[in-house]
């Protein structure tokens, strides 16, 4: 294999979510084998497989290119779907499914933001599907776009890095690039959080539901690291953290739902709630909810999955108190003097969740409110606990 074709292996296997958007793919069409390929005119070689037929061919591996539909595919930016290739008119003389014993296939081209043809997300399988419906195209499509977003991404950010002279320019365009970045990646969140709600609308399989549901938390987890980023980079960049503090609003009700969402993006963990603020309080509720959000997250995240994330919200003496704790390892001290740092992200085995943010903007909210985010952790608990002093309530 050619050394060019290395770095785009390397880049879409930077991609975290590839791997649990071919698990879907497979999960959602019943097909057997599907891959991320770079499609070029004379190449075709899988940058990330799933396979789960042994169609026998790995990450890195190479076929003829013009024994495949990637081919066409690539020619037309168009996408091929076929059900069953024994009844399919145009197909069912190919020479493509004979050379692999294929019944069903889909490719949908993975076209990059300037127009250009990078490969496709194709899945095959011995076995007809029924693969020619609204669902799975709209579904397919999503995550084509998706994928070419981050290689987009990942290739700005690339040559962003080689143009870097020092250190505090690399700072400063890492910064700028982050708050694009941030902005640009809400367009194809939406597409798919639309698509996951159109989905759900229709009829689907139990298995079908699990899925979309998984997805919407996804997107939920998505959007609050998107959240994050901009804060992350407004704070950088000068802008800070701003507040719009109001009262009258029950804080018992903004904390609930943040809960509320997170309970439904995880439902395989439990959650206790002991949200009882009485008081008036005068905050930013939509900071105060991100705050939470973050903090929840990371417990859900770093949490021992056998013990419930425990949530607790009063007021005493004068002073707001909303804390989160969870069962697992302790936080080993040289780890909690950077829990709070930027781009921070715990122990080694934890760096394939988001980059760090979270608990930095989080501190951040708690800091703008003229209160503190402080954490204990011990064989027993791990616990991060907000206070703030209430300010009197004015006539």
């Amino acid at each position: 294999m050619a050394q060019d074709f290395q770095s785009d292996i390397q880049a879409v296997q930077r991609i975290a979510a590839v791997p649990t958007i071919l698990d879907v793919v497979c999960s959602t069409t019943g097909m057997g084998f599907a891959a991320v390929a770079r499609v070029t005119e004379d190449r075709w070689i899988a940058c990330q497989v799933l396979d789960n037929v042994h169609f026998g061919l790995p990450a890195g591996g190479e076929l003829k290119v013009e024994t495949t539909l990637c081919h066409e595919v690539r020619q037309h930016h168009e996408v091929i779907v076929i059900d069953n290739v024994a009844e399919d008119p145009i197909y069912a003389d190919h020479h493509t499914p004979r050379i692999y014993g294929l019944q069903s296939y889909i490719s949908v081209p993975i076209v990059l933001p300037d127009g250009t043809f990078f490969g496709t997300l194709c899945a095959i399988d011995p076995k007809p599907h029924k693969l020619s419906n609204p669902q799975t195209l709209a579904t397919f499509k999503l995550f084509a776009e998706l994928i070419a977003y981050h290689l987009d991404a990942g290739s700005k950010l690339s040559a962003a890095r080689t143009d870097l002279l020092d250190a505090q320019a690399a700072s400063e365009l890492r910064e700028q690039f982050i708050a694009v970045l941030g902005h640009d990646l809400r367009n194809p969140l939406a597409s798919i959080d639309g698509g996951t709600r159109m989905l759900l609308k229709e009829p689907q399989s139990q298995t079908a539901q699990t899925i979309l549901t998984l997805m919407r938390g996804s997107v939920l987890r998505m959007s609050r690291l998107i959240d994050n980023v901009m804060d992350f980079a407004r704070g950088r960049l000068g802008g800070g953290i701003g507040l719009e503090r109001i009262s009258g609003i029950s804080l018992n009700s903004t904390l609930e739902q943040v809960v509320a969402e997170i309970t439904s993006a995880h439902p395989e963990r439990s959650f206790e709630t002991d949200i009882d603020v009485q008081d008036d309080v005068r905050v930013d509720h939509g900071r105060i909810g991100q705050m939470l959000s973050n903090i929840l997250g990371n417990a859900v995240t770093h949490g021992s999955a056998d013990a419930p994330v425990r949530v607790s919200a009063f007021v005493k003496d004068s002073t707001l108190y909303i804390s989160v704790a969870n069962g697992g390892n302790p936080i080993p001290d040289a780890a909690k003097v950077l829990l709070f740092q930027p781009f921070s992200r715990g122990e080694a085995g934890t760096s394939q969740q988001g980059l760090g943010l979270g608990l930095y903007i989080a501190s951040q909210i708690a800091e703008a409110h003229g209160g503190r985010l402080e954490v204990s952790s011990d064989e027993r608990e791990t616990k991060f606990t907000f206070t703030m002093p209430i300010e009197p309530t004015r006539p």
